[in-house]
């Protein structure tokens, strides 16, 4: 009797064994941490690297606010974050014209900010399916940390 749970763009989700996390993907990038001892993780979709200024709650939507989103939920167990297996998913490119390397392209800021946030914690990562054009859905099993990933392709002009 497994919980299913849609994240939607700027959504975060931090559970149990029981529960499946789905989500879809175009430039967001979604990051998924799981406790392989624990059964207990979580996954992110976020859509921009940073807001550019604090406040006082957090907002998934970004890349720094999501990574504090998984640190306060994984303090209240006792495993530290490092032992958690750790994955990447997303930043694809959603329009063709733009496939050249643009430092400006939401999807490559996205992408960059998924490897420097998660390497600043010290984390390694299990797995990753980031770039590319197209978009991509994801089902996340937290009884077992799987994580499916169906890349859709744009069609090659």
């Amino acid at each position: 009797n497994m919980r299913e749970v849609s994240l939607q763009p700027g959504e975060f989700y931090f559970g149990q064994d029981d529960t499946i996390i789905r989500t879809h993907l175009g430039s967001c990038v979604a990051i998924t941490m799981w406790h392989p001892e624990q059964k207990r993780g979580g996954m992110c979709h976020y859509m921009l690297p940073s807001r550019g200024h604090s406040t006082m709650s957090l907002d998934g939507r970004y890349a720094d606010e999501a990574i504090q989103l998984f640190i306060n939920e994984i303090s209240k167990y006792p495993a530290p974050i490092r032992e958690y297996e750790v994955k990447l998913f997303g930043g694809g490119n959603m329009f063709i014209e733009q496939q050249t390397l643009n430092t400006m392209n939401v999807a490559i800021r996205n992408i960059k900010a998924a490897w420097q946030l998660t390497q600043h914690l010290g984390l390694t990562i299990k797995a990753h399916h980031l770039g590319h054009a197209g978009h991509r859905s994801l089902i996340f099993e937290l009884a077992n940390g799987n994580v499916w990933v169906r890349h859709h392709r744009l069609p090659h002009r």
